[in-house]
C-alpha cells in the first residue's frame, strides 16, 4: 500500500497543470520531496509530508463547508493526514471530508471522471504535539461536491462545523482558504 499511495501522488502532481507560476513551484517541490523520501506521504516523515485535503461545496446554494479547527483556531477545509487505506490523494481526500464532515453519503470528487488537485498549500504546523518541533504540511488540495440537502454533523475532530456563502466567509477564515474557495469558484463557473 505504501508504495501504490506513494506512486499515485507522483503520477495526481505530474499531471496537474498548476494555475501559475508560485503554484507551479509549489508542485515541483511536493515532487523534489517524494522523489527523495519514499516516506514522504506519511505523518511519521519529518520535517515535512503530504496531506489531503477537501473543500466541501454546496454548488447549488453557493456555499462551503468549513471547520473550526480546534488547534489552529481558524475556519480551515476539512482534511488531513494520509492513512494506510488510502490508495490515492483524491481518495484520502474524500475519506477525511467524509469523516469530518460527518456526511455519509453522494459526496463526490470533481471532476467526477478524473479527480486533479485543485491548489496546493505549504504551512508549518505541530502535528506530532506540542512538546515536538514544527514539521511542514505539503496539503494536496481537492474539490468534493456535497449533494441537495447534504447534513453535515460535527465530528470530535473540530470545535464547530458550517456552511458559509462564497462570498461571506468568517473573519476566522485562513488566507490560503480564501485563495481555495476563489479557486473552487472560478472551476465550478
Amino acid at each position: 500500500m505504501t508504495d501504490r499511495l506513494h506512486k499515485d501522488a507522483v503520477r495526481a502532481l505530474r499531471s496537474w497543470n498548476a494555475p501559475d507560476l508560485d503554484q507551479d513551484l509549489l508542485r515541483r517541490d511536493y515532487l523534489d520531496h517524494l522523489r527523495t523520501r519514499e516516506d514522504g506521504v506519511w505523518r511519521s516523515c519529518r520535517p515535512a509530508h503530504i496531506t489531503a485535503s477537501a473543500l466541501v461545496v454546496d454548488v447549488e446554494r453557493g456555499r462551503v463547508l468549513l471547520t473550526l479547527h480546534p488547534k489552529v483556531g481558524r475556519w480551515l477545509q476539512l482534511g488531513g493526514h494520509c492513512e494506510p487505506e488510502d490508495s490515492t490523494l483524491a481518495a484520502a481526500a474524500l475519506r477525511e471530508a467524509v469523516e469530518e464532515s460527518g456526511i455519509e453519503a453522494g459526496l463526490a470528487l470533481f471532476p467526477a471522471d478524473d479527480p486533479a488537485p485543485v491548489r496546493l498549500d505549504r504551512h508549518a504546523v505541530r502535528c506530532a504535539g506540542k512538546d515536538q518541533p514544527e514539521n511542514t504540511h505539503l496539503d494536496v488540495q481537492y474539490l468534493v461536491v456535497a449533494p441537495a440537502g447534504a447534513r453535515e454533523q460535527i465530528s470530535e475532530e473540530s470545535l464547530d462545523l458550517r456552511w458559509f456563502g462564497f462570498d461571506a466567509l468568517p473573519e476566522l477564515t485562513d488566507g490560503s482558504v480564501r485563495e481555495l474557495v476563489a479557486r473552487a469558484q472560478k472551476l465550478l463557473g
